[in-house]
């Protein structure tokens, strides 16, 4: 199939429609910042004009000086010089104004992606790598800002400067606006085959590009890992194999840029010697003056480089519109149920799973007919061998996951609201893992309750036998958490979390292997903290740990994708 089917094979497959489905989600910033973007068109036009007519004024003083013309050298040397002044000054404003207008798009835009990610629903986003999410979110939503600030006001100046010039020169020569506008036609031929290819580069080279941030992330994050097993070298060579993809795809996109700018170029080039042979040939014959020929050179300039700014934002769209496009994808992505909602904090609550079955998309079925019910101040354990669900049970718990089948309900004060975003202000979670953020004890501890002053800090601490640790560091409750709770050791940081999510006084804590790295006698006594605090929560953990199971009033076991109550 030769390059022309290739074409139609893709038109036919929606690239064009697809592309006009991103500009119209761009339209709105547009729309929403039009007053800023206004403003940088009229300067840009504003300066434009006065580059225009400059080149008139400076006509006109070459005429007077060399006596083709009649008038004051004094006045027509200073009104050129004004109309350049003014264009320089208007070109600096409308910069200026362009810097003001793209942070403003920028934060709006990513502020949003980044509110539309926390709230999508979860299965959807977890196909999502969290390197490729950064990407977008930092990456792509700068092009789009970009796009918005620049393109519209871009295709008005330089349609302006092309149109103005192609005037002025009409006015004076036809034969020469006729060389001027010869490429005009091939360009437009040309440049709907070449949206197809760039689009595809460009897409490539962002996926890699992603894929890179994702690989880097990784790496860090599980750095003591690396460096434990002593697997450096297989992780820099990975890294290596990654650049050689990306060298190659960059240098594939730039031979393709470099081949069609040269033979853009090339044309510019044959129309400029056209139009500067035409008016060497007018001012031989004096048909021109030597002002008129110097007006053509600068007119001629002007109108290649116009020409060449708008076959520029071609690249620049493309790569605008595949942004969004990746931005798209996920801001696109259905939110949670009750994801802007959040119910009160119950004082009390029961939380029951009725008959419910479920899959992960494209999975085995993971439970099956599973009945579980936890009143307030039950201590509940979930027991059984890995990856039999219990953790997706709690994620169904959270609302985070919905039951193919059957019911999973909460009941607050005699009322019955299904388990969604909207009823998580009822639970506390901790996961396994370390789930500590950089900063200082205290601000990871507020971060669940803003208002919480230090005493009531440490009280949650001392709940969770983290306050004999925290109070020995140096700034006590103020010191520092590097990132990941570099610093703490995993049972320490487990502690800090636990107490976290006892702070935000929620009814129902939900402990998932949250205890794993604590020694025995520690767990057992952060458990009976909490059974005999005074709020009289409810506690629901997954444990593989006997001591952990030993203190709960009820243990339930699963097993394949059937739950048991174990007596």
């Amino acid at each position: 199939m030769g390059f022309s089917g290739k074409l139609k094979t893709k038109i036919k497959e929606g690239y064009f429609k697809e592309m006009l489905h991103e500009i119209r989600w761009m339209l709105k910033y547009f729309r929403r910042y039009r007053f800023a973007v206004l403003i940088h068109i009229l300067l840009g036009v504003a300066g434009t004009a006065m580059s225009l007519l400059s080149s008139v004024a400076m006509k006109k003083l070459i005429d007077v000086v060399t006596g083709f013309d009649t008038g004051g050298i004094v006045a027509a040397a200073a009104l050129m010089l004004g109309l350049m002044l003014g264009s320089v000054l208007m070109n600096a404003a409308a910069s200026r104004i362009a810097a003001v207008i793209n942070i403003r798009v920028q934060n709006g835009i990513q502020a949003e992606v980044y509110d539309r990610m926390l709230r999508s629903d979860w299965e959807s986003l977890e196909k999502f790598r969290s390197g490729d999410l950064i990407n977008r979110l930092n990456g792509d939503v700068n092009t789009v800002a970009s796009g918005v600030t620049s393109l519209l006001p871009g295709l008005v100046s330089g349609g302006v400067q092309f149109i103005g010039s192609l005037i002025i020169i009409l006015l004076y020569d036809k034969v020469m606006a006729f060389i001027a506008l010869i490429g005009v036609p091939v360009t437009v031929l040309c440049s709907r085959m070449l949206v197809v290819r760039m689009r595809e580069y460009s897409r490539k080279m962002k996926d890699i590009g992603s894929q890179v941030m994702s690989f880097h992330e990784d790496s860090f994050r599980n750095l003591s890992t690396i460096k434990s097993f002593g697997v450096m070298d297989g992780f820099r060579d990975r890294m290596l194999a990654m650049q050689e993809t990306y060298r190659k795809a960059l240098l594939e996109y730039n031979g393709f840029s470099v081949l069609t700018g040269m033979l853009m170029s090339i044309l510019g080039l044959c129309i400029s010697v056209g139009c500067f042979g035409w008016g060497v040939y007018r001012l031989w014959t004096g048909f021109i003056s030597f002002g008129t020929m110097t007006m053509f050179l600068q007119l001629t300039n002007m109108l290649r480089s116009s020409f060449t700014t708008l076959i520029g934002l071609v690249p620049s769209a493309i790569s605008v519109t595949t942004s969004a496009g990746r931005i798209m994808a996920v801001t696109e992505l259905s939110e949670e149920e009750g994801a802007r909602e959040l119910m009160p904090t119950p004082d009390s609550c029961r939380v029951e799973l009725r008959n419910v079955s479920f899959a992960y998309s494209g999975g085995a079925t993971v439970l099956k007919d599973v009945c579980f019910a936890a009143s307030q101040g039950d201590t509940v354990a979930l027991v059984g061998p890995s990856g039999e669900g219990k953790t997706t049970m709690i994620r169904l718990i959270l609302g985070l996951i919905k039951p193919a089948e059957g019911e999973a309900v909460i009941i607050t004060g005699g009322e019955e609201a299904r388990l969604s975003a909207a009823t998580r202000s009822a639970f506390a979670y901790v996961p396994q893992g370390n789930t500590i953020l950089a900063g200082t004890v205290a601000d990871n501890m507020r971060m669940v309750c803003p208002d919480a002053d230090d005493e009531m800090i440490k009280e949650a601490l001392r709940l969770a036998c983290a306050y004999d640790f925290v109070s020995k560091l140096p700034d006590g409750i103020y010191g520092s958490t590097g990132e990941h709770g570099g610093g703490f050791s995993e049972g320490q940081a487990q502690r800090i979390a636990i107490a976290r999510a006892l702070l935000s006084d929620a009814p129902v804590l939900l402990l998932d292997e949250a205890t794993s790295a604590l020694d025995e006698e520690t767990e057992r006594r952060l458990l009976a903290n909490i059974k005999n605090d005074k709020r009289n929560r409810t506690l629901i953990i997954v444990t593989h740990r006997a001591a952990a199971a030993e203190v709960c009033d009820r243990r339930y076991s699963l097993n394949g994708t059937r739950l048991t109550e174990v007596k």
